[in-house]
């Protein structure tokens, strides 16, 4: 059974930071694209960013130099640092992973193309 557990977010004025982590398990993480996304009230999904099996990360332009995602693949672990948060940031983060036979390679991709997703864990940055 795959399972991706996020945890972290909360709260938070602009300009300070969050982390975010999911641990995944059930399936061959390494091999693995993860991606965290994010969904505001009334908008639809969008990928913040991604890491696939090579390391290779790539952001959205809108948080490009603000937001790190990292991957331990001993601990199966993914992670979102954000820094200088900003209002706009506010939404429900998912963790997802795209688990797939051979290694999986470019993490920009639609949602539809993530296989498995965390639960969602809330983020509310006030001005």
């Amino acid at each position: 059974q795959v399972q991706l557990v996020e945890s972290g977010g909360g709260s938070v004025q602009a300009g300070g930071s969050l982390r975010l982590s999911c641990i995944g398990s059930g399936y061959t993480y390494n091999r693995s694209c993860m991606a965290w996304f994010r969904q505001a009230p009334g908008k639809e999904r969008e990928e913040v960013g991604g890491i696939d099996s090579s390391g290779t990360r790539l952001y959205a332009a809108s948080v490009k130099g603000r937001f790190t995602i990292s991957r331990d693949n001993a601990k199966n672990t993914l992670t979102l640092q954000m820094n200088n948060l900003i209002p706009e940031d506010t939404a429900t983060y998912y963790c997802a992973a795209l688990s797939v036979r051979s290694l999986c390679y470019n993490p920009i991709r639609p949602p539809n193309e993530y296989n498995y997703w965390g639960q969602g864990t809330q983020v509310t940055v006030s001005s």
